[in-house]
């Protein structure tokens, strides 16, 4: 397969949580840092860097400033260094409840405290030295095994996880991961949880807790018992194995989940290359031979369509759309209109993608009517995690509103019917439009929702007012925002 970018490995972002729940933070004035912010934005993104010499040191550097983390003999802490010296070296010593502690490697001391009275001058290991990794990124992914180059998915007949696919294809690749009481879970698609043993469980029980660990830019989930995650025997089932240390079989990166969607064409027929190169709308059913991978160029906001035969759609002699280009170009590039409950794809050729009768598609068309639409559904997003600006979707505690700047997230699950999606969350209550644009989720009905595919990684949300869903000052969501940009789009 090639990657034109199909295949990129998330960079790993996390905040540090100190035992006050606070976040460590690095401030653009004096360089100074400390542990006063309550939820997890810019500032307080770190990403860890090996050290360049031998050994096992590390590095702190803010994805805020692009400076390191520094600890002075004295014990004074800042994040200043614009390239890594002595005294930005620190060991990461993981304890038994997943914290961290993090030692000066050239003083031995601890780092550690409260809200801007930070230090490393401890010799002790107390409450105020430990914190909690809580990655930044968006948790939804691709799981990598990087020993065996083979990708996580669901295998239903097994009711096991196995790292043994080639191309993370279908809903079954998708991972969540779940943060909750210091640790992480895995949650499949169907909603279960990855227990160390191997089992898929509907709760995040005890063994199904991992400590994240860090080594060399990749992950190692470590359970209860102090065992790494591996895929394991000839199947690849991932389960945690013998091995206390992580090497290379424990080690697992993380990619981009990107959308992958299924099109019906206006005869009620899946758009397929099963019978060859040429795109055509006349199947039946949607398997992977109706499934395409759709990545949105981040300048252009045209889309590309990868098939699961290897190829990019592309526009040929005649206006014809055949499934054959390996590498991206302007012929593989098409122009979405949203148009409602469908959308409308506009090629290279300035022409529209149209139904033949045939069934067979092509960029024939100056006008769009029926045959020029289609129902384009997501199919890799069966449970959905949504971030905006500010932060991620969340229930409102005590209410039932929708916070749109919490630093922890909740799981909603996704329906399908006719073009548009409704939306699920705790307790099975639907997502709803209520009096003044706001939105609720306690509905006994499901309330329609229509996404429109805007960026890369992004979407907007629009109900049935025609207005789109966005965040904003109050922190709630709301559905009252005329375009689809800024603060009304969500990363999913």
């Amino acid at each position: 397969m090639p990657t034109n970018g199909l295949h990129q490995v998330l960079k790993i972002q996390f905040g540090l949580v100190n035992d006050t729940d606070r976040y460590l933070t690095a401030e653009s004035f004096g360089f100074k840092v400390n542990a006063s912010a309550p939820s997890l934005k810019r500032k307080q993104m770190w990403v860890l860097e090996p050290d360049p010499g031998e050994g096992t040191a590390v590095l702190f550097r803010s994805s805020h400033l692009g400076r390191y983390l520094s600890a002075e003999e004295d014990g004074r802490v800042a994040c200043e260094a614009e390239r890594p010296g002595r005294d930005c070296r620190f060991l990461v010593l993981p304890q038994p409840d997943g914290r961290w502690v993090l030692q000066s490697e050239p003083h031995g001391r601890f780092f550690g405290g409260t809200e801007d009275q930070l230090s490393c001058f401890s010799t002790a290991i107390t409450p105020a030295e430990l914190w909690t990794v809580h990655l930044a990124i968006h948790p939804q992914a691709h799981l990598l095994s990087v020993s065996r180059r083979r990708y996580a998915h669901l295998c239903p007949r097994e009711d096991e996880m196995a790292a043994d696919s080639d191309t993370p294809w279908g809903v079954d690749a998708l991972v969540t991961l779940i943060f909750q009481n210091r640790q992480y879970c895995l949650k499949s698609c169907d909603s279960r949880y990855l227990r160390s043993d191997g089992r898929l469980v509907w709760e995040p029980e005890a063994r199904a807790c991992y400590t994240l660990e860090f080594k060399a830019g990749k992950l190692a989930f470590k359970d209860c018992d102090g065992r790494y995650l591996a895929p394991v025997g000839p199947a690849g089932t991932l389960r945690a194995g013998r091995n206390t240390r992580p090497g290379k079989d424990e080690l697992f990166d993380l990619e981009e989940s990107h959308p992958q969607v299924v099109l019906v064409a206006a005869n009620h027929r899946y758009v397929s290359v099963r019978q060859g190169v040429n795109v055509s709308a006349n199947q039946d059913e949607e398997l992977d031979h109706e499934t395409f991978l759709m990545q949105i160029d981040q300048e252009t906001k045209k889309c590309t369509f990868y098939s699961s035969t290897g190829g990019y759609w592309t526009l040929v002699t005649h206006g014809g759309i055949q499934a054959t280009a390996t590498q991206v170009s302007e012929n593989t590039m098409f122009e979405m209109e949203w148009r409602g409950r469908r959308v409308a794809l506009k090629a290279s050729n300035g022409r529209y993608v149209c139904m033949k009768k045939n069934g067979q598609l092509a960029a024939i068309s100056d006008f769009v009517g029926e045959d020029e639409e289609f129902t384009l559904k997501l199919i890799n997003r069966p449970i959905l995690v949504l971030r905006g600006l500010d932060g991620f979707v969340c229930h409102r505690r005590g209410s039932n509103q929708l916070d749109t700047n919490r630093s922890v997230y909740d799981v909603f699950h996704l329906s399908f019917s006719d073009g548009a999606y409704q939306i699920r969350g705790r307790g099975g209550g639907f997502w709803h439009t209520g009096s003044h644009g706001s939105v609720c989720s306690d509905g006994e009905r499901a309330e329609d929702f229509l996404f429109e595919f805007r960026e890369r990684g992004r979407l907007a949300i629009r109900a049935r007012s025609g207005k789109y869903l966005r965040g904003g000052a109050s922190g709630l969501l709301r559905a009252d925002a005329d375009a689809p940009a800024g603060v009304a789009l969500w990363e999913y």
